[in-house]
């Protein structure tokens, strides 16, 4: 077998191929300029030419197909000669290899890790399905499998594709500042091996952080399992309530640090309680809310903690992050595949979806970051219905009950354009579009039945609802000549917000993608 031919070069060019399809999509450093006749001149001396294809994939203007795509090194010399020399090629290259180096884990354990799981338990708030998730990557972002700062052990023991289980560790904290009732289980210091007076409160620790963090009680104590996030953990003997932790990582770019801002804990359990008095109002929404009301901290982003307890309805039901609606199960199936009639499926969620999405944009002025790892399907025989957690991403009205009192002010707009960019960036493209592309890629689906369904449901959310907001927003989806596009590569890790302008890294974008939602999208006329 000669070298390109080998697994791990193929591996490499494949990542490779999607991370020029990101910085091209996302134009960084003027990348398109360099397109000529379907070929891709880079430096030096535009020696390394790269040829496109028409894109395949959602938002995607040109295609690279690993075969054709340059080595990692080759990449990355050439990327140096045309990026700003404050611009961090560097920490690019370390997250490719990191996520080079992921992936070969997730190769090696895929089968044995099914196979733990046949006999696991399916049902309730329990991290089955997270596992599968971890499995899929992102579904825009190419080095999604990256955690930048561990190593590969530390990914076998605390990561959710490895299906671990391990125990929290925990510290005394003298003056911290907690909100909401914490479980009945909650250690005493005697349990953790601390002596301790009055006024001391116990904040848990993962044990990623222990290094950082001084004081430690000298035993472990409750027994936890990775989510999806990583650093949101299940608690394995009452899997109702998940612990959200800060890790020393960065995920989806390395600005993308996964501490826990301390204001975020306040603003999250604040527009959980805003949604909730307008589920109340709007009771035909099939939504449930996490209860984010239990949390503390010490005013250090590496020593703070967030409670979550699911509502009791999902005790009985299967609970699937978005992201796992495409994983493979241990029966070799996806995960909505084994929920019958695919298509029938996908419809009776994106009803949900764009019901609930539209009617809080629209109405409320309301959009949420509800990305496929922070929105599940609450899953039993005769219902559907959608869970929100993670709110501390809302953009929210200034006049909505509760909004003078949000801590990060980046989070209260007026703008309608603010609102329509992150409903098509987050709740159209990571959770209705990409579906469509990888149900088709999985041949579950075709492409146009897909995106027809998307288009449908959409357009009767817009229908039902009236004003210059759904105008505004019909305008910015269905009736787009483009539709907006987050540029991720460039904003968490390339370029820092100084020069990128963007307030919030995961609220930067770039040049609009194609609009898959128009009808003439397949045959080529909008591309």
């Amino acid at each position: 077998m000669t070298p390109a031919a080998s697994p791990v070069r193929a591996g490499e060019r494949e990542l490779v191929a999607r991370v020029l399809e990101a910085l091209l999509r996302e134009d960084y450093a003027g990348l398109r300029s360099r397109v000529t006749a379907g070929e891709l001149r880079l430096p030096p001396a535009s020696s390394l030419t790269v040829r496109l294809r028409p894109g395949r994939g959602m938002l995607a203007t040109w295609s690279v197909e690993p075969a054709d795509a340059p080595d990692l090194a080759s990449l990355v010399g050439a990327l140096r000669e045309i990026a700003d020399p404050r611009d961090d090629v560097a920490a690019l290259e370390a997250e490719c290899r990191a996520a080079l180096s992921a992936r070969r884990l997730h190769d090696a354990v895929h089968a044995p890790v099914l196979a733990q799981l046949s006999a696991a338990a399916r049902v309730g708030p329990v991290t089955f399905y997270d596992t599968l998730a971890a499995f899929t990557g992102h579904p825009v972002y190419p080095t999604s499998p990256a955690r930048i700062g561990l190593s590969n052990e530390e990914l076998r023991r605390y990561a959710p594709e490895f299906a671990p289980c391990f125990d929290l560790r925990w510290t005394a904290v003298p003056a911290g500042t907690t909100s909401g009732v914490r479980p009945s289980w909650w250690p005493t210091p005697e349990q953790v091996g601390l002596r301790t007076g009055p006024g001391v409160e116990l904040f848990p620790v993962h044990p990623l952080m222990a290094a950082r963090i001084q004081g430690l009680a000298p035993r472990p104590y409750l027994e936890v399992t990775p989510t999806l996030s990583m650093r949101t953990v299940c608690v394995t003997g009452d899997p109702g309530i998940h612990i959200k932790l800060p890790l020393p990582t960065s995920t989806l770019g390395r600005r993308n640090r996964r501490s826990i801002v301390p204001r975020t804990l306040h603003d999250g359990a604040l527009v959980q309680r805003m949604l909730a008095g307008i589920l109340e109002r709007e009771s035909d929404l099939p939504v449930l809310l996490a209860d984010e009301q239990t949390y503390g901290h010490t005013g250090d982003e590496n020593l703070g903690y967030l409670v979550r307890r699911f509502p009791e309805a999902t005790r009985t039901a299967h609970v699937i992050p978005v992201a796992a609606l495409l994983a493979r199960t241990p029966s070799g199936l996806t995960v909505i595949e084994e929920f019958g009639d695919v298509e029938e499926f996908f419809g009776r969620y994106l009803h949900a979806l764009f019901a609930f999405a539209v009617r809080l944009l629209v109405t409320y002025g309301i959009a949420l970051e509800t990305h496929q790892q922070n929105l599940s399907l609450v899953v039993e025989p005769r219902r559907l219905a959608l869970l929100v957690k993670d709110n501390d991403g809302a953009l929210v009205p200034p006049d909505a009950p509760g909004a003078a009192e949000l801590s990060d002010r980046r989070m209260v707009t007026e703008d309608p354009e603010a609102l329509a960019r992150v409903f098509v960036t987050i709740t159209l493209h990571l959770c209705a579009g990409a579906i469509a592309f990888g149900l088709a890629e999985r041949g579950l689906l075709p492409l146009d039945s897909g995106l027809g369904l998307i288009r449908d449901r959409l357009r009767a959310a817009l229908t039902a609802v009236d004003g210059p907001r759904a105008a505004l927003l019909r305008a910015r989806t269905l009736d787009a000549d483009g539709l907006a596009a987050k540029a991720m590569l460039t904003a968490g890790t390339l370029v820092d917000k100084e020069r990128t302008g963007a307030a919030d890294i995961n609220k930067h974008y770039g040049p609009p993608g194609p609009n898959y939602l128009h009808p003439d999208y397949l045959r080529g006329t909008t591309r």
